[in-house]
């Protein structure tokens, strides 16, 4: 597996990739890998002939009270995981390099930005539709692979793909769990293990809601349970419960109101100071 680390390489090589036929796929990550992203790689294989993989910890999308600076960095570690799983090219770039002296560009999405995590992280999506715009431009695939834990960001990435005219095809992945249900997020590693344990009531909580919903049970009621459940275990601030319309993301208080009838139930609370986020389809039975 090449590991690259300027932009005229990088052309040179994806080029390389393309003449040995076949479509290229593209997984952007910020390091700290773990099985979810190797799903990514995996579904990435099964839809090109080449996968290119990038890690970049982009400074744009934290805010100030958020952790930069000890967001996880194991590039080692992290590029042996993508050579075992087969990635062909790791795209490796510093901030210099992405974000070069004179800067001055951002890419902004309206809509589906608005709520959720949009609300609770201001500025969050504008880093993350920037960074992934610039990604997208600097390998060039044919389809891009993001995991659906991070669901408004998905969102967010196929609304600027659509608006912007982008010639790639972005993919939703099924979110990776571990045995216990809990989403795989690198953020899980900050959980000491008794609040690892309490963890679990985050999918629990949206899956009883869930249930209770697609049943046909008030929506408010079954977001109100979830909430208790997560209070009860220990989550706090719990910054949403939501449904919302899968498309859209605007919250919703009756699946026939989802575009298409195909919902989200989406979280996002904390618990000893580490923010998880998590989110279920819900359709009706």
């Amino acid at each position: 597996m090449q590991i690259i680390r300027d932009r005229d390489t990088l052309r040179n090589a994806v080029a390389a990739l393309r003449e040995a036929g076949g479509r290229v796929a593209l997984v952007p990550t910020m390091g700290a890998l773990h099985a979810g992203h190797m799903a990514l790689i995996a579904e990435g294989k099964r839809r090109a002939r080449a996968v290119v993989a990038s890690i970049f910890v982009n400074p744009t999308q934290f805010g100030p009270n958020e952790d930069l600076a000890a967001y996880p960095r194991r590039e080692a570690t992290d590029a042996a995981m993508l050579e075992e799983a087969g990635c062909d090219l790791l795209w490796a770039p510093d901030v210099a390099t992405m974000y070069p002296a004179g800067f001055a560009t951002t890419v902004s999405v309206g809509g589906v930005t608005e709520g959720l995590d949009g609300a609770a992280r201001p500025g969050h999506f504008n880093g993350v539709a920037t960074v992934v715009t610039k990604l997208l431009n600097q390998v060039a695939p044919d389809i891009a692979l993001f995991g659906e834990k991070d669901f408004q960001q998905l969102a967010v990435i196929r609304r600027l793909v659509a608006d912007l005219d982008l010639p790639v095809e972005i993919v939703g992945v099924a979110t990776e769990r571990d045995d216990d249900g809990l989403a795989l997020s690198s953020r899980n590693a900050y959980l000491d293990p008794a609040q690892r344990t309490a963890a679990r009531a985050l999918p629990r909580a949206l899956g009883e809601a869930a249930s209770a919903i697609e049943r046909g049970e008030p929506v408010a009621a079954a977001l109100a349970l979830a909430h208790r459940r997560l209070g009860e275990a220990g989550f706090g601030p719990i910054d949403y419960v939501l449904l919302c319309d899968a498309v859209t993301l605007a919250p919703i208080d009756r699946l026939d109101d989802a575009t298409g009838h195909e919902a989200r139930l989406l979280a996002a609370a904390k618990l000893g100071g580490v923010r998880l986020i998590d989110n279920l389809k819900v359709a009706p039975r």
